[in-house]
């Protein structure tokens, strides 16, 4: 099992800069086949957009994706986690608010990659893997 989440996530992910729409981060979405978009301001992580985000705050809510901006729609309380921190940690915070990726965040607040609920599976025990599900789908 790795130790850190640093040796488990994704790193370098794409990203979009705070004035991209709702359409650029949905593109992104598709080209990458990932679920989750970082939104940033230079390189510290301000926001991340998710496609249920899209699907309920704009979709659902009429309103323009070409003109909405992603900022606008996107999660801003979000849980993040350290790259030295240990992946026993990511499990925990992953469990108890009930998400399935965490941006990994340096102090400064620079975003260097994501650790989904996919990285800990390759990279947990079962027991952990199966502990996480279960607590997620709660």
């Amino acid at each position: 099992m790795a130790n850190s989440v640093r040796d488990a996530m994704t790193g370098n992910p794409r990203v979009i800069g705070r004035d991209s729409t709702v359409v650029e981060a949905a593109k992104m979405m598709r080209e990458e086949d990932v679920g989750v978009v970082p939104i940033v301001d230079g390189d510290k992580l301000v926001g991340t957009l998710t496609d249920r985000d899209i699907a309920i705050r704009v979709v659902a809510e009429g309103k323009d994706p070409n003109t909405t901006k992603a900022e606008e729609v996107a999660s801003r309380e979000i849980v993040t986690i350290d790259p030295q921190q240990d992946l026993d940690e990511a499990l925990r915070l992953m469990a108890r608010h009930q998400v399935r990726r965490l941006p990994v965040v340096e102090e400064d607040g620079k975003l260097v990659g994501i650790v989904a609920q996919a990285d800990i599976a390759k990279h947990a025990t079962d027991e952990q893997t199966g502990e996480l599900v279960e607590e997620i789908s709660k």
